[in-house]
């Protein structure tokens, strides 16, 4: 009871003070104080417009695909206007169609790892992203890109090649080796160390 005696006590203080403005005071604007115009601070560097992602409703994104391939035998393939939802196999059948290498002897990297022919471009790339790399391997090399010699009537020579020791001579074969060791192992750099081991075991014996 005391708080509230002395809160009625307080009001009662403030009650009998009088007023210095009233209610409908209106002070003359000629009476401020003149004040300059604010500026923000320039920014010490310009802030970059962001580039628009945005496509139309009822429209995919669309990448550009990138296959590059520096073994033998060498690629660089460009694949334009590709959906978000391409996935790998149909990357791998566009580099087939335009290379005539068979199918099933390519394999596809991303960022130096085998990707699935399950997954799709969207899973593989950021949502700023307007391209996409891929590295190729082929399984076999530049004799898996060599066209197949089809025997007719007309034909009186059967082609013949190395076998043997003989194979062992040439490059082909130890590039198919290290693909095949690389295909296995998922380590460029061990598959090389591999084969070269090979080599020199080959070589001295």
């Amino acid at each position: 009871m005391t708080e509230v005696s002395f809160a009625k006590s307080f009001l009662a203080a403030l009650d009998g003070r009088p007023i210095k403005i009233s209610l409908d005071h209106v002070e003359d604007p000629k009476t401020y104080q003149p004040r300059g115009a604010y500026i923000l601070p320039k920014m010490p560097k310009a802030i970059s417009k962001r580039k628009s992602t945005s496509v139309a409703p009822g429209q995919e994104r669309s990448l550009v695909v990138t296959v590059k391939s520096l073994r033998n035998p060498p690629l660089d393939l460009r694949l334009s206007s590709q959906t978000i939802n391409t996935s790998v196999h149909d990357v791998k059948t566009s580099v087939a169609k335009e290379t005539g290498i068979a199918e099933d002897k390519i394999k596809i990297l991303h960022k130096k790892k085998p990707v699935p022919d399950s997954k799709v471009l969207k899973d593989l790339v950021g949502e700023d992203d307007t391209t996409v790399e891929f590295s190729v391997m082929v399984i076999g090399g530049a004799a898996a890109a060599a066209p197949v010699v089809v025997k007719t009537e007309t034909q009186n020579e059967v082609a013949q090649g190395s076998s043997g020791t003989d194979v062992l001579q040439t490059e082909d074969f130890w590039g198919d080796l290290q693909g095949f060791l690389l295909q296995r192992i998922r380590d460029e750099k061990l598959a090389e160390e591999l084969t070269h081991t090979f080599q020199e075991a080959w070589k001295t014996k």
